[in-house]
């Protein structure tokens, strides 16, 4: 295994399944699609960041720490994921939200308050900068804290996703299966650039296309190749990444980040209804939104299998009712 020298504590539910979407195929008249249920990874209602806290953690834990640190959106994926990884490992956490503290706490700020975390509300200040004045905070007080990185998108972090791509082989190894195209939503780039990772070391050559929701693709192109480099020289795997080397759609960015437009609306309606699955209002539904409108403008053919990774989110859709 790739990444089995590389400390990891085991807290989700793997492999996840990976699962036809039979009906959506059907009534789209095609390409073959699947889903890679990395909702389903089980912490706390689960999603990709549990793959990539297996290895933060371990790390935090080999260096002392006795405080998870991060940041993120109001609705943050990752920072509901990260609290429920300390409060499986007896730590405490402290949040770094973007903007002002909400009226009533619903979705994953709920969550996260059910966790225990400790938030810290940033207002208009740049997340990292306010993230690293808490984290000296904690350490002046005496604390350890560890600094897990917007998105947990770092060398250690993506190691969680190059793991993943060798499940995922072995999986399709065993059913028989190959994927021409892996679509997945793409932001802090850690999920992607794992996945490019194992891809070039385990040689599969299908195509994995991120769906950037917030990050005009040459942004994140430039952020993914030098994670990806990183990465790389962190598993010890002679590998060098360039830009060119990731494949970024930026074509559905709309009105930014978290903004929901009909794009979302028409995919989280559509897969629900037709596979019983649900979306976010944020990533995996802006992602499957931007997949839809490729495969009506013809991008894949009907006989080509297409793997949608579904990273998670649902609890987001909790703080949304007036979307429906």
């Amino acid at each position: 295994m790739l990444t089995a020298r590389r400390p990891r504590v085991f807290i989700a539910h793997l492999p996840t399944p990976l699962e036809p979407l039979l009906r959506l195929t059907a009534e789209l008249g095609g390409p073959q699609l699947w889903v890679k249920r990395d909702d389903q990874t089980g912490l706390a209602t689960g999603g990709n960041k549990t793959r990539k806290l297996e290895f933060l953690v371990a790390h935090a834990l080999a260096r002392g720490a006795d405080t998870l640190v991060t940041c993120g959106a109001a609705q943050s994926n990752h920072a509901r994921q990260t609290a429920a990884a300390a409060a499986r490992f007896g730590l405490a956490c402290t949040l770094v939200l973007r903007g002002e503290e909400p009226p009533q706490a619903q979705g994953n700020l709920l969550l996260d308050r059910w966790l225990g975390a400790e938030v810290v509300w940033a207002g208009d200040a740049p997340l990292t900068e306010r993230l690293e004045e808490v984290a000296e905070g904690l350490r002046a007080e005496g604390r350890r804290p560890y600094v897990v990185p917007y998105g947990g998108s770092n060398p250690v972090g993506a190691t969680g996703y190059v793991a993943a791509m060798e499940e995922l082989l072995a999986q399709c190894a065993r059913q028989g299966l190959h994927f021409d195209h892996i679509v997945l939503a793409s932001s802090s780039g850690g999920t992607q650039t794992g996945l490019v990772v194992g891809a070039r070391a385990l040689g599969y050559t299908g195509r994995i296309l991120g769906i950037s929701v917030d990050l005009r693709a040459d942004a994140l192109r430039y952020t993914l190749a030098g994670l990806a480099t990183a990465t790389a020289k962190f598993l010890g795997l002679p590998l060098d990444f360039a830009p060119e080397d990731f494949d970024v759609e930026d074509g559905y960015l709309g009105g930014g980040y978290g903004v929901v437009s009909e794009l979302e609306r028409e995919a989280i309606r559509l897969v629900a209804r037709t596979e019983g699955l649900l979306l976010d209002p944020v990533y995996t539904g802006r992602a499957f939104g931007g997949l839809l409108d490729l495969i009506r403008r013809g991008a894949f053919s009907p006989e080509e299998r297409v793997l949608f990774w579904h990273t998670g989110g649902t609890a987001g859709l909790f703080a949304r009712p007036d979307l429906i």
